[in-house]
């Protein structure tokens, strides 16, 4: 059984370097104006052509012009593309790219009618006023439980290495994301960290059996 892992929030080679090393399968490149974590797309290219093969490059964009994702997209030849923003179904199906949609959770009302949300992931996140994501806080994973049976669902929030195993064991998601929790500052990873936090979301996995589903 297996667990994706994505280290958003990247702004550094070094630390892109550091995080496949560590086995991650996913990083996050933050293209969010004003965000701690943005990176300029030039820096991020660079970044982008130093990953090992069959690491995807996440593009994380917030209610962004359809013509600007796409145009950057192409530019950074992205693997995927994360919005966490207001986007609506419409908009998720003009992205030629597949989408994890964030959806920010404090409620089960936050939850509701996800299924209208045809794409590849969901990614939740906790909701907390003024952000986007990055907040560090853990949202109510039991709002999560139903979701991740039937969705391919990364969890974030609060994700550290203290705490992953807990998420993995408790939910069997598709995949688990973190950014703060893997830092000594906003865009700045810790290896050690990384290291730690990955290798107890693949250990909890490889204990949970056959509870982490790879569905639609």
């Amino acid at each position: 059984m297996n667990i994706r892992v994505k280290i958003c929030g990247i702004t550094r080679r070094q630390d892109a370097l550091e995080a496949c090393a560590a086995g991650a399968d996913l990083l996050g490149f933050n293209f969010v104006p004003g965000s701690p974590r943005y990176v300029n797309p030039y820096t991020a290219r660079e970044i982008i052509r130093a990953l090992p093969p069959f690491v995807l490059s996440v593009g994380v964009f917030a209610n962004e012009d359809l013509r600007v994702l796409r145009d950057l997209s192409s530019f950074l030849h992205l693997d995927a593309v994360q919005l966490h923003g207001e986007e609506d179904p419409y908009y998720c199906r003009q992205v030629d790219l597949p989408v994890i949609k964030a959806v920010r959770v404090a409620s089960e009302e936050d939850i509701r009618d996800l299924d209208r949300f045809d794409v590849a992931a969901l990614l939740l996140d906790s909701k907390v006023k003024g952000t986007l994501g990055g907040s560090g806080v853990v949202f109510p994973w039991h709002l999560a439980s139903d979701l991740c049976e039937s969705r391919r669902v990364f969890i974030a929030g609060g994700m550290s290495p203290e705490n992953v195993a807990e998420a993995v064991k408790t939910l069997g998601p598709f995949g688990v994301d973190t950014a703060s929790g893997v830092e000594t500052a906003p865009g700045i990873k810790d290896r050690a960290l990384m290291e730690s936090f990955i290798d107890a979301a693949r250990r909890a996995a490889a204990q949970s059996g056959g509870n982490c589903v790879d569905v639609r």
